[in-house]
């Protein structure tokens, strides 16, 4: 079976955080949906946006699609990472039947027979991404597939990937405990080989429990109030306050209070500042006392601004997102509900979104763009201190995402959204 992970065209409207990597690669809870795809059996493949193909062969291990397969099960990488869902569909597949599986008219998951649809093009990617996906809607009227009736949602916009983190990251700790090889050090902090743990730290498992990856360091007076998940080789600095639904990536430096927050591989946030209810990319740096709001003063609910149309999330507690490879200067503070770009720099009060490959110093009455070769010096440079070797299509992605990000950039002319 071809188990084949693909982009629809709503993939776009989770920017910034899927411009530089394929929407099931996006960490919400404690996995990724690449994660739990692997046990769904088969070869596991991808139909992704075409600046990606290269990057998902080599660094998500993932080959084109092979749509030639006598049996293929389709899976939406917007899918929320759900162990529940998964095992569902598992169970569905194991029997050999076919079947759909969609949530609000788009399809999360499709069992398909070569056989059966003989006649009948299979999807590519083209007409995955288009809108509205007609392909797909002939395709299960056409072969008459049965609904599977999970209840699997999607993700439409950055926020939800903080909403289902929430949600989801309890779930993930138990499953990642009950399938992982762990020491108990106290009652509910678990441990992989090779963790440090410095004295003097307090852990409060009463809400959940804390699972750390190998490698990982913790240093003194910490606190850890679970459920709260460390990645590999992460680095936790002294007197660090990580608490409530937090996800720390590998080789991350984190320092301050964090709380209910992801935080993906290689980035840091190590000194002090707090960072709440967020999504925090790869490769980001916040500099020192840099903070954000996750509550308004009204205490109302927060709604989004996403390419200047408003989206109501229904969530009182909601920070901010920023993409990959961004930065924050001393004393940053980013407003509630706002969204940073990728490759962007920032300075003083963020009041408003600031758009991808960004100088934002707006308080300042400064805005500009970050040339491009700026970047792709900049990610080198950051390479190199992670001992990462800059490869030809790392240079690339961040010459594609600057092309896709050009309409985001109407400089100097945004009003001032509280």
């Amino acid at each position: 079976m071809e188990v084949v992970l693909f982009e629809d065209s709503l993939v776009e409207q989770l920017y910034p955080i899927t411009v530089g990597r394929p929407a099931f690669g996006v960490t919400v809870g404690a996995y990724r949906l690449l994660d739990l795809a692997k046990r769904l059996g088969g070869r596991l493949s991808a139909l992704v946006r075409p600046h990606l193909a290269e990057i998902t062969a080599l660094d998500y291990g993932l080959p084109a699609a092979d749509l030639a397969a006598e049996s293929i099960l389709f899976l939406n990488a917007r899918a929320v990472p759900s162990v529940s869902a998964v095992r569902q569909l598992e169970q569905r597949v194991r029997t050999g039947a076919s079947g759909v599986v969609t949530w609000e008219g788009r399809v999360v998951a499709a069992k398909i027979d070569r056989s059966a649809a003989a006649d009948i093009p299979l999807p590519s990617w083209s007409s995955l991404t288009a809108a509205p996906p007609a392909d797909w809607k002939r395709l299960v009227e056409s072969l008459a597939l049965p609904d599977w009736d999970i209840a699997w949602p999607l993700m439409e916009y950055p926020h939800h990937v903080i909403q289902y983190h929430m949600e989801m990251i309890a779930e993930h700790l138990q499953d990642r405990i009950a399938g992982g090889n762990y020491r108990q050090l106290q009652d509910g902090l678990f441990t992989a080989e090779n963790v440090r743990i410095g004295e003097y730290g307090t852990v409060d498992a009463s809400q959940g429990p804390i699972v750390v990856e190998a490698g990982a360091v913790i240093g003194p007076y910490g606190f850890l109030r679970g459920p709260v998940y460390i990645g590999a080789n992460a680095r936790i600095i002294e007197y660090a306050a990580i608490k409530d639904m937090v996800t720390v990536g590998h080789t991350t430096k984190i320092g301050g209070e964090i709380e209910a927050a992801v935080i993906e591989p290689y980035s840091n946030k190590q000194h002090h500042g707090f960072i709440g209810h967020s999504y925090l990319g790869s490769w980001v740096n916040l500099g020192a006392g840099s903070c954000n709001s996750d509550l308004k003063n009204t205490y109302g609910r927060v709604s989004m601004e996403y390419d200047g149309k408003r989206v109501a999330t229904g969530m009182q507690f909601l920070g901010c997102i920023i993409g990959d490879y961004s930065k924050t200067a001393v004393n940053t503070a980013v407003f509630t509900g706002k969204v940073i770009g990728v490759c962007c720099m920032v300075y003083g009060f963020v009041t408003t979104n600031v758009p991808s490959f960004t100088n934002y110093a707006r308080v300042f009455g400064q805005i500009s763009e970050v040339p491009v070769d700026v970047a792709a010096a900049g990610q080198q440079r950051m390479f190199v201190r992670r001992n990462v070797a800059q490869r030809p299509c790392d240079v690339q992605l961040i010459r594609d995402m600057y092309e896709l990000t050009r309409h985001e950039r109407r400089l100097g002319s945004e009003p001032l959204v509280l």
